[in-house]
Formats: structure tokens, C-alpha cells, sequence
């Protein structure tokens, strides 16, 4: 039994692996995978390779998105059976736009053990890359591809105040950038990363609506994520005119309201601060 899983039972084990460099798989992932009873994976010829690459022989079977709902039963009855079983994605954390959560959620539904071994994954490296702000973000991944859908998608985090994170596949990047400078902003800045922890690793940097213009010449090539920046900080009193405030005063008074009450009522309307009328509209 592997020193890293407790021993006296079964347990579900979700391994994240690398998404580029081999070298990024830890130790204790390989000796957790080379001491699974069963390793679950989307393509196991995949996977396959990777367990070659360590001299691990262990059975795979396959969970991927069309099958996932039927596996997790499988899994957890060989984890309640006592096994060890490895959950792992083609490449990254599993759960993150990859299967793994109904595995996961099927075992805490039955209250089996589950844990993790962590390592990489591709939006965590675009993010401390990228330059913009880390303190809080939120991770989107794929957008829908159905353009409506892409475009309602992207207007309801339109002013989030969080760095954005997307998953965008090579060959609609073009359709994605597209529509992210569309309802986002043409000016929102913006990184395009790209081939992360590979020896042509990259990061774009630039605008939204720059990185749709070279998106749409030719498409990136490897898997991309794209980081957006949050919405600015719009001061809603910025946009409201003095001069018309003091129009709306005068017009208020004029109707036979008292200065005061004119001002209370236009500052109310306006969503600014009482003070600002008063200065205005005398």
C-alpha cells in the first residue's frame, strides 16, 4: 500500500497530471498511481503512455463524458469493495471542464472516502503569468458554442470585478475572442496564453479586441487560455452632468418645490450625493 493512502480501506484518488511537461507529475502522483488498483481516465491509451513513461502497470478504464454517470457507480462500489481507485483527466486537475465530478459526487454521496493528489492545472498557470490582478478571480471555462448562448454567457459576468478565466478551444478561438471583444469591450485588457509548460510556451498580451484581430489571421495553435481583466471601476457620479442636475433643480423649484427638497429629490434620481446638487444648483 502506497505510504501516501491510508491504509484499512478503500478510496477514490483524483491525481491531477501534467497538461505539457512530464516532469510536472510529482512523486507522490506517480507512487500513488503505481499502487492503484484501478486507474479511471478519459483516453487510456492516453493515460497508457503515461503509466509506460513511469514502468506502471495498473488496469485502466475509461470515464469520460459519456459514460461518466454509469461509471461512477462502478467506481464506488470497488471503492466501498475496499480498492484504490486513481481518477485522472488527459491532462490537469480532474473536475476542472474535465470528468470527475459525478465520480466525486457519487462517493460522497455514499460517504466513501475521497481525497486528492494536486499539481497542475492550465488556468492557475495562465493566471500568475498574466499580470493581472490574482487577489480574486473566476474561473469560466468553456464558453458555449452556440453564439446566442456564448454571447449571454459573457454579458452576465460583463461587470464582474474578478479577473476572468476562459478555456478556449484552438479552432474556435477566432468565434470566442470575437465575442469576449464584443461584450466585454474591445479595450478590456487581456492575455492569450497558449502551449503552457511546454518548450513553446506563450503569453499574449494585449487587448481583447487586438488578440480577436490575430485570432481571426490565424488560430492558435496548442490549447489556449484566455485572461481577461476585471471590469473598471465605473463611479456612477462621474457619469451624471452638473449642468444638468442643476437644470433638474431649477425645473424642480420653478415647479414649486422648495431648494431643499428639489435637491433631495434630483440627488435621489441621480444616485449622487447631496452635497454635489447642492454645490451645482447654487
Amino acid at each position: 500500500m502506497n505510504a501516501d493512502i491510508a491504509p484499512g480501506g478503500g478510496q477514490l484518488v483524483l491525481v491531477a497530471t501534467p497538461i505539457g511537461n512530464l516532469d510536472d507529475l510529482s512523486p507522490r502522483a506517480a507512487r500513488t498511481l503505481g499502487s492503484a488498483d484501478l486507474v479511471a481516465c478519459e483516453d487510456t491509451r492516453r493515460t497508457g503512455r503515461l503509466l509506460a513513461h513511469l514502468g506502471v502497470d495498473v488496469p485502466l478504464t475509461a470515464v469520460h463524458d459519456h459514460n461518466e454517470q454509469r461509471r461512477a457507480a462502478e467506481i464506488c462500489d470497488r471503492v466501498a469493495a475496499g480498492q484504490v481507485v486513481v481518477l485522472v483527466s488527459d491532462a490537469g486537475t480532474p473536475g476542472i471542464s474535465d470528468p470527475g465530478y459525478a465520480v466525486v459526487r457519487a462517493a460522497v454521496a455514499r460517504d466513501l472516502p475521497v481525497t486528492a493528489i494536486p499539481g497542475p492545472a492550465a488556468f492557475v498557470h495562465a493566471l500568475v503569468i498574466s499580470g493581472l490582478p490574482t487577489d480574486r478571480f473566476a474561473f469560466e471555462g468553456f464558453l458555449p458554442r452556440k453564439a446566442g448562448a456564448r454571447r449571454d454567457r459573457l454579458a452576465a459576468v460583463a461587470a464582474d470585478d474578478r479577473t476572468l478565466l476562459f478555456y478556449v478551444a484552438p479552432h474556435r478561438a477566432a468565434d470566442d475572442l470575437a465575442a469576449m471583444a464584443e461584450v466585454l469591450g474591445p479595450d478590456r485588457p487581456a492575455v492569450l496564453t497558449r502551449e503552457l509548460t511546454k518548450l513553446h510556451e506563450e503569453a499574449l498580451r494585449g487587448t481583447l479586441g487586438s488578440l480577436a484581430a490575430m485570432t481571426a489571421e490565424a488560430a492558435p495553435r496548442g490549447e489556449v487560455t484566455v485572461v481577461v481583466a476585471p471590469a473598471p471601476v465605473v463611479d456612477p457620479e462621474a457619469a451624471v452632468d452638473d449642468a444638468e442636475l442643476a437644470r433638474r433643480v431649477d425645473d424642480l423649484v420653478a415647479g414649486g418645490l422648495s431648494r431643499r427638497d428639489a435637491v433631495r429629490r434630483v440627488a435621489d434620481e441621480a444616485g449622487v450625493s447631496k452635497r454635489r446638487v447642492y454645490d451645482v444648483g447654487h
